[in-house]
């Protein structure tokens, strides 16, 4: 698909301008409006798609659990093997879409690799995820960043004293959930692990309050996001931070969402998976060991 379509639909979905502007600039891009059409299934997330895992695995256990914050109620999924043991937690944080299917399945992968996973909704901060996708990308614009950061410590703390859990909690995040593990690393002594894939960086004056080790996965095409690596590495370095840099050739932002089929790519997301899955199970323990 042509870069500047790709392009386009990345920055409508960032707020860059609404759905008539997109649609306008993709029917130019792609030639006539029917044309355009054609596309959007190719750009748009088909959660239909979001069943790596089933919700029906018989080997999980899903529920629906809110927790308090400083903010008030907040939402989540929690997913767990049927077999009773305490567990390391994995808390995944969403895209600029709120806790959507793509993002349960994503705790369901995790739980049938043994961890504790629970899939916060920032969007409880002002009034939940809706379902329409294009709702929930307008509610997100909404959302105070320091609240959902503050909602993320008070998850870390809620997770930790779970009775199934080891008091172990890490925390990985894709697009906005990437930047709120990096704004999370910082602003929690008790996390005990981050990954971010395609998160924007936090200032470097914030790096030093930063304990938990970090694994940030980078797609090569994501220049917005791309431009602060350089600083971020350096900032971590020269605080003597633990953390690794992984950068996919070829990739797009958002690659590892399976739901989108124009940016999606299956050998990164399956690598960075990979990595991921391992970097947890070092820093949090490893719960086919438990």
């Amino acid at each position: 698909m042509d870069q500047r379509i790709i392009d386009l639909y990345d920055t409508f979905t960032h707020g860059g301008m609404d759905r008539r502007q997109f649609l306008d600039r993709l029917a130019t891009l792609a030639g006539s409006t029917a044309a355009a059409v054609a596309l959007l299934p190719m750009l748009q997330n088909d959660y239909a798609q979001a069943a790596i895992v089933p919700p029906d695995d018989a080997r999980l256990v899903t529920e629906r659990l809110a927790f308090e914050s400083p903010k008030g109620k907040i939402n989540g999924y929690l997913a767990r093997s049927k077999a009773k043991a305490k567990r390391p937690v994995v808390l995944v944080i969403h895209e600029n879409r709120g806790l959507n299917p793509h993002l349960e399945d994503v705790a369901r992968r995790f739980a049938t690799e043994g961890f504790l996973a629970y899939a916060v909704d920032l969007l409880s901060l002002v009034g939940g995820t809706p379902e329409s996708e294009d709702a929930a990308r307008e509610l997100h614009a909404k959302l105070n960043q320091d609240d959902a950061v503050a909602a993320l410590v008070a998850a870390v703390s809620f997770l930790k004293q779970h009775p199934e859990s080891t008091g172990k909690v890490g925390a990985v995040g894709f697009c906005f959930g990437g930047l709120m593990v990096n704004r999370l690393a910082a602003a929690s002594a008790d996390l005990d692990a981050g990954v971010a894939y395609y998160g924007r960086q936090i200032p470097a004056a914030q790096v030093p309050a930063i304990k938990a080790p970090l694994l940030l996965h980078y797609a090569e095409t994501d220049p917005g996001v791309n431009a602060g690596i350089a600083e971020y590495e350096a900032a971590l370095k020269a605080n003597n931070k633990r953390f690794t840099v992984h950068m996919y050739p070829g990739a797009q932002h958002a690659f590892n969402n399976d739901t989108g089929a124009a940016r999606y790519n299956k050998a990164a997301a399956d690598l960075a998976w990979s990595r991921t899955v391992a970097f947890f199970k070092d820093t949090l323990g490893d719960p086919s060991k438990v």
